[in-house]
């Protein structure tokens, strides 16, 4: 950073607090001509940003943020060992009543879209506040609802209200630069895909020893706890704390102005309709934020899909209930053998981009590991599938050795695709990475209405079959991402979003540019 910094007019910050020394105490800044007004930008204000906070805070931070994604994700997951009993209690079919599993999905993928711009525009602490408020809330007449018809509707609601991975992926843009943030989106990419393994583990738990009701006090239970200690989280987004900063130097007597304030950011119709389009304009705009999305998305189809095996899979061995359960953990275990394997490679490309400056990785490195660890998503589903024919054939250990396997793809898949968004994304990633979370959620969503229709209704070997379809879309499905990594750059070169934040990087010295300063 200069040691003069400039205003976005070219007067020197210390030059123009020496002019205003003998002006302070006339200074009318309620009535000040907007003209008059002076821009404070991220380079007078370094110092006070996420990106400088100590690193036991930001991992401090971010270690809440991991509970949050846990709760939301738990939320969307543990319903399913609940299903049986809400056929029951409200005399439905077993089919009917995963519909409750569908609409919070699909609601939860137009819920990241809605609220991700809204953090970007008002900060990051009361967007994942609000967010969790309802969210808790609609529990409750989920779990009292005398009705199929209100759950459906408190479901809905629920998936609606759930900010989900872009708002608090958005944080890591806040508080990391691109060179250094991998890390960062390793370990907050790691809650994301656990929280949906943790919510059937825990799950199995209640169904077997408490009734239908807990399914929702828990999740109930857990997400008031998780929100009682974001209250304590400080606010992260860049535009907000530059707001604070200036209002802040104003009462010494700077005349300076925050971007939000410039911008006399009022709640208009036009403006919702505005902020809420932007994600959903990205999705269908961006070739790099709808093709990773769409592969993200696919992926996280194909998992949930194969998941609906597990019961009448480990049936075969006599499990039970709760064995059913924890016969999800090698899933949970290949998550962390994959964020495991990704530390060294992070360390590798951070220390390049150090030694030699950012551009001497191209953003399509991020995506190297994932050459290598995407086909254990075919390899995973396939062995599965044929170690599924049971006693006494094959032990149970076999089919969960591949479960393993599919678990460090779908992982891989998850982090290497968010982490190519956040970098070429900078200040929008939240909107960015929205349309990867709309992606997964909404086609896992339709997932849950034919998943165990497709493992109970193939004649033959419906397991087996089943499974074995699933590896050959899984084929179709890795195979852009050789096509990306290879082809990216001409991708990222029809962009005008992404090479505008590439120039606007450039000219702050390799620091993310500002979201105030883009006019895409």
């Amino acid at each position: 950073m200069a040691s003069t910094p400039t205003l976005h007019n070219g007067i020197g910050m210390r030059d123009h607090e020496a002019n205003n020394k003998t002006e302070n105490d006339t200074i009318d800044f309620d009535n000040m001509d907007e003209k008059e007004k002076i821009e404070l930008l991220e380079s007078d204000c370094y110092d006070i940003l996420g990106y400088n906070f100590p690193w036991y805070k930001r991992w401090g931070i971010l270690s809440v943020i991991f509970m949050v994604q846990i709760s939301m994700n738990l939320n969307a997951s543990m319903y399913a060992n609940g299903i049986d009993r809400i056929a029951q209690k409200f005399k439905v079919s077993l089919q009917a009543a995963r519909a409750g599993q569908a609409l919070f999905l699909i609601a939860y993928a137009f819920g990241c879209e809605l609220w991700a711009p809204w953090s970007e525009e008002y900060g990051r602490w009361p967007v994942l506040q609000i967010s969790l408020f309802f969210v808790n809330l609609w529990q409750i007449p989920a779990a009292l609802s005398p009705n199929f018809g209100g759950l459906l509707v408190a479901r809905f609601l629920g998936g609606l209200s759930s900010a989900g991975g872009s708002v608090t992926l958005g944080m890591v843009a806040d508080m990391w630069q691109p060179i250094d943030q991998q890390y960062a989106v390793a370990f907050v990419g790691l809650s994301s895909v656990a929280g949906s393994v943790v919510g059937p583990i825990a799950g199995s738990f209640v169904h077997e020893r408490y009734s239908l009701i807990w399914v929702f006090w828990l999740q109930l239970l857990v997400g008031v706890f998780v929100q009682i200690v974001h209250f304590f989280v400080p606010e992260t987004r860049v535009s907000v704390l530059i707001d604070r900063e200036a209002r802040r130097r104003r009462k010494l007597g700077e005349n300076v102005w925050g971007p939000g304030e410039l911008a006399q950011t009022k709640i208009t119709f036009e403006k919702c309709i505005k902020i809420w389009v932007r994600p959903f304009h990205m999705f269908l705009t961006e070739p790099i934020v709808l093709c990773l999305s769409l592969l993200s998305g696919f992926s996280d189809a194909l998992i949930f899909t194969f998941l609906e095996g597990f019961q009448p899979v480990f049936k075969q061995w006599g499990f039970s209930t709760i064995q059913i359960g924890l016969a999800f953990l090698p899933l949970l275990i290949g998550y962390f053998i994959a964020y495991i394997s990704f530390l060294p490679v992070i360390y590798a490309q951070t220390k390049k981009r150090h030694r030699d400056g950012e551009d001497s990785v191209l953003p399509e490195t991020r995506l190297w590991w994932l050459l290598y660890t995407a086909p254990l998503l075919s390899i995973g589903l396939f062995g599965f599938a044929w170690t599924s024919v049971g006693p006494p054939n094959v032990p149970w250990i076999a089919p969960m050795i591949f479960a393993a396997l599919i678990g460090i793809a779908n992982y891989a898949i998850y982090m290497a695709t968010i982490d190519y968004m956040i970098a070429s994304y900078g200040p929008y990633s939240s909107s960015a990475t929205g349309g990867n979370g709309f992606a997964r959620d909404f086609l896992a969503g339709i997932a849950a209405m034919y998943s165990t229709p497709l493992y109970t209704n193939i004649p033959g070997r419906p397991l087996e079959y089943a499974s074995t379809i699933l590896g050959c879309i899984a084929v179709m499905v890795t195979i852009p991402i050789y096509f990306f990594y290879w082809k990216g750059p001409q991708i990222r070169a029809r962009s005008k979003f992404a090479q505008e934040l590439a120039g606007k990087r450039k000219e702050n010295d390799g620091r993310r540019a500002s979201m105030a300063s883009m006019t895409v």
